[in-house]
């Protein structure tokens, strides 16, 4: 039998009120799942010590809150205006809440140590005591001062590189390791907060980032050689993790997640032998406890499979079943270890879309039939970190397209109802309502637009390549447009001020009219013109008073796109975003930017360029709908832009720029499926552009930290003609790069600088 953690007594907080709950007796407008969810998370009482098979468990939960309560806290502490003891007793009862509500709904596997005040891989360099020495931290344990250092900067001293995880809109801070280093164990975190769900009667099950992927996450630190290994100091680093686990055996737990996800990428011999190393040599320290090793984002490759299911010390495997979409078949023909528990991650933790209860449900059947019901455990694809937190606080959403939807607090009861269901106790009220709210999606005329299906999939018979060679549209444009060799021009947007905030606010709330609102962002498109002709900048911008994201803004103008009042998500730190949903067909209605920009081009001799965003990047920066493959929708929606470029063009707008900052975001994990995405990426862009006459000029600023994909093969399908020279400082072969392969350059001036 599966020993699981202790959960409290329901007495103890019966007055609790769940985040995003509400003491209104008022009910939602749509079908009865979502009731049916807050029903399901009343207190319940469930057997302590060992359970019945089949249980549920979830890898991680969002930090921020479900009012984004944890950000203000934060700003507040920064600004001054707060003390660390208020911020602390913020996330003290964030970190009650969430362990309560998972208790709530029956989940026998509650993660602690997954809140953070910045990021968990911080967090993890915290706890290993990796500082670096320009923060002069001298021993002892690590406080404030010194992390949020680390995380932000300060004054004298700059912040440690923030990048991308994996390929996620997350970003994590990159520790920075050398051989001089010193590894010493400068945090308790792991164990106050395990020792603080303990004293609530709340067993939870400790998660650590493992010292694998931990030290593949990392970069070496400046000004050292890159012949040296990171993973050479893994020798290093597992004493401490050595110590971190013995204090929390010597709390009372039985069980810890080591998240291992780098097992998702394609490693080498060495890096795979890394994952034996470090378990044979923390198999002593963990014994007595139960391991699960959590792997996340996309398949785990056949090789790497191999070496997980044959960690030592190592009682369970978590497995991504929604991204990793060959996983299911490995563990069929590669077979799992009869003496380890499989956590089957069925539950997606990266979409907000309602799960397909009974598509999980026959995919955890066909794995009990492998592992046995003994030795399955439902859980999430990851942490739920990159979902909203509550759809409850929605209130102003679509009642139908809410029907379709699941956030945190939801996917935790969709685990449970799934685990319950595969213990013969299923919710046939539960599932039938999520079978009804499937069926509406698949079937409503607001998802599917024949027309718009029909456009897309008739794109298939060209490549969008334009006709004429880009030596000559050089000079058609350069006939028209007269630019110095090297012209000047700004990146696009101008400071959001608290003046224009308010002005947008108020014309959304009807408080002041449309010629009012009108009249005031036309004066501040005048006023940045008359800058820029200051500046004697050759292609100038409107500078975008009126948009309030660069993917919002258009979304709100798209068929096919809803928007939330409270679906947050952490992107970094205190930094939230909230993704539009991509829920159906997508088209453009009418013309998104053209009165803008022929009212900014009305104030000057001097070319506009028209602001477009491309749309890999909308594709990128939201929440996409998971009924149809990824480039159909992309596909969509460059259509829509497409429409958007000819009708500017048509205004008399000679420069339009379509900017794709999340090109390199989309690429997918796997090298062996980057080529494709890179085809339809590239495509997409490729079709926005393809119907201008040669006079135009099409620009995409891009940003390349990294040169891990084909540069010269994507300039050249893309035709950039403007490259951001940004980001490019640590490989000083990328300025050859990209002079090899453009065509024609630009000084940009970048947030006042070139």
């Amino acid at each position: 039998m599966l020993s699981v953690p202790t959960i409290y007594k329901p007495s103890l907080l019966s007055s609790v009120l769940l985040p995003g709950s509400s003491s209104s007796s008022s009910s939602p407008a749509f079908p009865s799942l979502l009731n049916l969810s807050r029903r399901l998370r009343r207190p319940s009482f469930i057997q302590i010590g060992r359970v019945r098979a089949v249980a549920s468990h979830i890898v991680g939960y969002p930090r921020i809150g479900p009012k984004r309560e944890l950000k203000f806290a934060l700003e507040s502490f920064w600004d001054g205006r707060s003390s660390a003891e208020d911020l602390e007793k913020v996330a003290k009862d964030l970190r009650m809440s969430i362990w309560k509500q998972m208790a709530d709904a029956g989940t026998k596997f509650i993660p602690s140590n997954t809140f953070s005040y910045y990021d968990h891989i911080l967090d993890t360099t915290v706890m290993l005591g990796a500082v670096p020495h320009r923060y002069g931290w001298t021993g002892g344990e690590i406080g404030f001062d010194v992390y949020f250092s680390m995380a932000r900067g300060d004054a004298t001293l700059p912040a440690m590189e923030m990048t991308k995880w994996f390929d996620t809109n997350y970003h994590y801070i990159v520790p920075e390791l050398g051989p001089d280093l010193k590894f010493s164990c400068a945090s308790h975190k792991a164990v106050n907060e395990y020792k603080e769900a303990k004293e609530l009667g709340i067993e939870t099950i400790p998660v650590l980032v493992g010292p694998v992927s931990y030290l593949l996450l990392s970069k070496l630190a400046e000004g050292i050689e890159k012949p040296f290994s990171l993973l050479s100091l893994l020798q290093k680093i597992i004493p401490v993790y050595k110590e971190v686990v013995s204090e929390l055996k010597a709390a009372g737990a039985t069980w810890v997640q080591l998240d291992e996800p780098t097992l998702v990428l394609d490693l080498d011999s060495d890096q795979l032998k890394a994952f034996t190393d470090a378990y044979t040599q923390l198999e002593e320290s963990l014994h007595g406890l139960n391991v699960l090793v959590e792997t996340y984002f996309a398949d785990v490759p056949a090789d790497a499979y191999r070496v997980v299911t044959g960690l030592r010390g190592v009682s369970a495997i978590g497995f991504d079943l929604v991204h990793g979409e060959k996983t299911l078949e490995l563990i069929q023909d590669l077979s799992f270890p009869s003496d380890k528990y499989l956590f089957a991650g069925v539950v997606d933790g990266r979409n907000i879309w309602a799960n397909d209860l009974s598509a999980s449900l026959r995919t955890l059947k066909t794995l009990e039939g492998i592992v046995g019901k003994d030795k399955l455990v439902v859980s999430t694809s990851c942490s739920l970190l990159h979902t909203p937190v509550d759809l409850v606080n929605e209130t102003k959403l679509d009642g139908e397209i809410k029907s379709w939807l699941a956030f945190a607090a939801q996917k935790i009861v969709e685990v449970n109802e799934l685990a319950k269901a595969l213990r013969g106790e299923k919710n046939e009220a539960f599932f039938s309502a999520n079978a009804a709210a499937q069926a509406s999606r698949k079937s409503s005329p607001r998802v599917n637009d024949k027309a718009v299906q029909e456009a897309a999939s008739a794109l298939r018979g060209s490549d969008h390549r334009r006709a004429t060679p880009v030596t000559s549209r050089l000079d058609a444009q350069q006939k028209k447009l007269n630019l110095p060799i090297l012209p000047t021009t700004t990146i696009g947007s101008f400071p959001q001020t608290r003046y224009l905030r308010r002005i947008r606010r108020e014309y959304k709330e009807s408080k002041i009219s449309e010629a009012e609102y009108v009249k005031a962002i036309k004066e501040e498109i005048s006023k940045v013109v008359r800058l820029q002709e200051e500046l004697d900048i050759d292609v100038l911008v409107h500078g975008e008073p009126e948009r309030n994201d660069m993917v919002e803004y258009f979304g709100e103008q798209l068929k096919g796109f809803a928007f939330t009042v409270n679906g947050w998500v952490q992107s970094y730190g205190s930094r939230c975003v909230k993704p539009p949903i991509i829920y159906g067909d997508v088209s453009r209605p009418k013309p998104m930017t053209v009165f803008w920009s022929t009212a900014a081009q009305s104030m000057t001799t001097r070319p506009i360029k028209g602001m477009l965003t491309g749309p890999v990047t909308i594709l990128s920066w939201s929440f996409v709908r998971n009924d149809q493959p990824r480039f159909e929708t992309c596909y969509q929606i460059a259509l829509a832009i497409k429409n958007e470029v000819e009708d500017l063009e048509a205004a008399g707008i000679p420069v339009i720029q379509i900017d794709e900052a999340a090109l390199r975001e989309g690429l997918p994990l796997c090298k062996s499926e980057q080529a494709f995405y890179l085809e339809w990426a590239v495509h997409a862009f490729r079709i926005t552009s393809c119907g201008v006459q040669d006079t135009t000029q099409i620009r995409s600023p891009r940003v390349f930290p990294s040169l891990r994909l084909n540069l010269p093969g994507c300039i050249r399908i893309l035709y950039v003609i403007l490259i951001m020279l940004l980001g490019l400082k640590s490989d000083s072969n990328a300025l050859n790069t990209f002079m090899i392969h453009t065509h024609m350059c630009y000084f940009i001036i970048y947030k006042g600088g070139l």
